[in-house]
């Protein structure tokens, strides 16, 4: 038991940290920045985040104890590593080459907290050190399983892979590592309820439901909506995978224009399925009506946040979250399916949330819910009731319920 105080030293493992970005790698960032109001905090990250990092607390000084320590691997152990190519492997072999960094630190610093951040996965590894400490584990997760009847129509790969990790899944109560973890864990933070679910029954009251991501604080004066002659503009964002369920929107989207042809999708993102979504867009005549835009800066990303009418969200499992609470910044409506995590903060006041069902009802569903935001009073509503709520799920916010869903667990 680590006993209250008013600044708890906590050693935090960030492999994903770094401002100004979206994804898992500015949600790492958002968090150490809020537990530091809290926390005296060590925070080990990759050392290609540290210019990034100190540049921007050269811009925003902060008046709380945050001290970065920084590691790459060697470049002989990393020449092939490109983007996200790779990142499994080089992740794996930095949380072990990191092992004494973070023995040395949390000795010398006189440190008994331990918390894996990032990457929120419950398959990968964590320090052996800090595991054996007070041990903090996420928000992590473990993936849906994603029924056949929706993969049959992804390419090999992707069925493969979503194939591997459904076995995973199903076999982490005999994963050696996984089990570890659980009976070290003083306090894990799942960023679902199945992933919840599948924790044994002895360890699960060490766990709760804890979603990762906030509202980020954007001005969005500096975005102002353009014209669009008339058109109501949907968005989706997302790495194009098979997973995020960009081709049942294109299917829902193509049932939509059909009742209301004044409609416009934009797709924003880069990735290994865009070339079957492209001819599906191309198959079902969507051409004229949806845009694979692909990569954007930030800059323009929140631009087409401002300049649309409706944020789509179409993920099979937890995912695009940030996207999700970007449509509140904006004051956007946001349509997604029920992925029983961050959907927990969507009602349907401002946000059409579809519960999972068969592929066919699914498309079904969101086409209704396409059609039900071409409603400009409804969407107004809608756009009316998120400015109300959106100050309860801000950063700072989430970061009081950081500060006390650890102190409450450590010190029951």
């Amino acid at each position: 038991m680590v006993k209250s105080s008013v600044k708890l030293k906590i050693f935090i493992s960030a492999y994903a940290c770094e401002p100004n970005l979206g994804s898992e790698i500015g949600v790492g960032w958002h968090w150490v920045l809020e537990m530091s109001k809290y926390f005296d905090l060590w925070v080990l990250t990759r050392q290609s985040n540290k210019e990034n990092i100190e540049n921007w607390l050269k811009v925003n000084p902060i008046e709380y104890n945050m001290n970065f320590v920084y590691y790459d691997l060697p470049k002989k152990l990393r020449f092939w590593k490109k983007g996200l190519r790779g990142v499994r492997t080089y992740y794996v072999l930095w949380q072990r080459l990191t092992n004494k960094i973070v023995k040395h630190t949390m000795e010398e610093n006189d440190i008994e907290v331990y918390h894996l951040l990032t990457y929120g996965n419950v398959l990968w590894p964590v320090s052996r050190y800090g595991q054996k400490k007070t041990f903090i584990w996420g928000p992590t997760a473990t993936s849906n399983f994603i029924p056949k009847e929706f993969t049959k129509f992804y390419g090999f790969k992707n069925r493969l892979k979503e194939f591997l990790q459904h076995v995973m899944s199903k076999t982490l109560k005999y994963n050696s590592g996984y089990i570890g973890r659980c009976e070290d864990v003083n306090l894990m933070l799942c960023k679902t309820e199945s992933t919840r679910e599948n924790i044994a029954e002895k360890y699960i009251n060490k766990s709760v439901v804890f979603t990762d991501v906030a509202v980020e604080p954007i001005d969005i004066s500096n975005y102002q909506k353009k014209e669009s002659n008339g058109l109501i503009k949907y968005l989706a964002v997302g790495r194009l995978e098979s997973w995020r369920g960009f081709d049942l929107m294109i299917e829902a989207f193509a049932s939509a224009i059909k009742q209301n042809p004044n409609l416009h999708l934009d797709i924003l993102g880069k990735g290994n399925d865009k070339d079957r979504l492209a001819l599906l867009i191309e198959k079902l005549g969507m051409k004229d009506f949806i845009t694979l835009i692909g990569h954007v800066s930030k800059e323009e990303y929140y631009q087409f946040m401002a300049n649309c009418d409706v944020v789509v969200n179409p993920t099979l499992k937890e995912g695009a979250v940030t996207v999700a609470f970007d449509s509140m910044s904006f004051a956007k409506p946001l349509i997604c399916l029920n992925t029983g995590g961050y959907t927990r903060y969507f009602t349907n006041e401002y946000a059409v949330v579809l519960s999972m069902s068969d592929r066919e009802e699914l498309i079904d569903k969101l086409s209704s819910a396409i059609v039900k935001l071409t409603d400009k009073d409804l969407r107004k509503t809608m756009a009316e009731r998120i400015i109300q709520v959106r100050d309860k799920f801000t950063w700072e916010e989430k970061g009081k319920q950081i500060r006390d869903v650890i102190l409450k667990s450590l010190n029951p």
